[in-house]
């Protein structure tokens, strides 16, 4: 008798085990970067804090260096389910991603923390990109940013804006049309390519941020560090597909939300300590580490002004209001760059 009741209790115990098993919801997410460096610790930091919020009901399958789909075929692939969800950069879809690339734009805003809070809430608030995204099959889950634009070189040294005339550059977004119509000779390239390219000569500079600088170990084949301030490419984050969201009870949806929004702070402590460690870190593998005149670094802000006004023009073509959304999103960056002077960052004494 006491067989069979040890008997019955262990396979109760073995069905309790394999029906939550079985509810376990398990979402892959495709990443066309490797597993190191401050978004890609963000990137498992989301996916642990899921799991551990959930208790264990969600489980996030981080597929890294584009094993699924590079970064340019992201949008696509998690639109036809590929992956349930994935890393989305807005550059590689100026037309397609025309909402999110608002956070692309040179804006005079270089800290991370200020452009990834401006940039969620507006993704969260505007009913307009909401409803772009619905029609592409796409959901926002979070941001996060490259941080402030600077350009690394092999073989030369930018000191000024019109040092960049004549070099072979690896440049996106509007950051890259401004080298561009400094006289640079743009090359079409992925930052993941841009350590070869300087390597080979194919490049002489290419458009870079501190922490990627690190992560892509790009210090090694480069001389020279050039510290622009101009801005940031913000439109970097994490979107799922729209059936698998669909798929989600509602409160697998909100804590789905939450993770994604709290992931803005975290990138942020992140992203902040990785990127004075990579300037370090340039500086000891013997790079030199240039900050521009403030007249040079103008000239730099200046000419990206006109990028901001087209893409308005982009955005309203492609349905969205583009001037309203502009002007939503200064906003947004006024009230965190407010809240970050009299609050101080939300990590710092915690």
């Amino acid at each position: 008798m006491k067989l069979l009741l040890k008997t019955a209790a262990l396979a109760a115990a073995l069905s309790a085990a394999a029906s939550l098993t079985f509810a376990e919801t398990v979402l892959i997410h495709g990443e066309a970067g490797p597993n190191r460096g401050a978004r890609a610790a963000a990137l498992q930091w989301f996916a642990d804090e899921l799991g551990k919020r959930s208790e264990g009901d969600i489980r996030v399958d981080i597929q890294w260096g584009g094993a699924l789909f590079k970064a340019n075929a992201a949008v696509q692939s998690v639109r036809d389910g590929v992956a349930d969800m994935g890393t989305v950069i807005a550059v590689y879809y100026p037309q397609e991603m025309a909402g999110y690339g608002i956070a692309d734009l040179p804006l005079d805003n270089p800290d991370a923390w200020v452009g990834m809070r401006a940039t969620d809430e507006l993704m969260r608030s505007s009913a307009a990109i909401q409803q772009d995204l619905a029609d592409k099959g796409l959901v926002y889950i979070g941001t996060f940013t490259t941080s402030a634009v600077h350009i690394g070189c092999k073989g030369a040294a930018i000191r000024a804006a019109g040092d960049v005339e004549n070099l072979k550059v690896r440049g996106v977004g509007a950051y890259g049309k401004v080298f561009g119509e400094l006289g640079a000779n743009m090359v079409n390239m992925s930052i993941y390519d841009a350590y070869q390219g300087l390597d080979t000569g194919l490049l002489d500079c290419s458009q870079g941020y501190s922490y990627a600088v690190s992560a892509l170990k790009q210090a090694e084949v480069m001389d020279s560090y050039t510290l622009l301030d101009w801005g940031q490419v913000g439109g970097v984050g994490i979107f799922m597909n729209a059936d698998t969201h669909a798929s989600l009870s509602a409160d697998q949806q909100a804590l789905v939300a939450e993770v994604g929004k709290d992931m803005a702070d975290e990138f942020g402590r992140l992203i902040t300590a990785a990127n004075e460690a990579a300037i370090a870190s340039m500086k000891e593998q013997g790079v030199e580490v240039i900050s521009l005149p403030d007249a040079e670094r103008a000239k730099f802000v200046e000419r990206g002004e006109s990028f901001v006004g087209a893409w308005a023009e982009t955005a309203s073509a492609g349905g969205l209001p583009g001037e309203a959304l502009l002007e939503e999103y200064k906003a947004l960056i006024a009230k965190y760059t407010a809240e970050r002077d009299s609050a101080g960052y939300p990590w710092v004494g915690n």
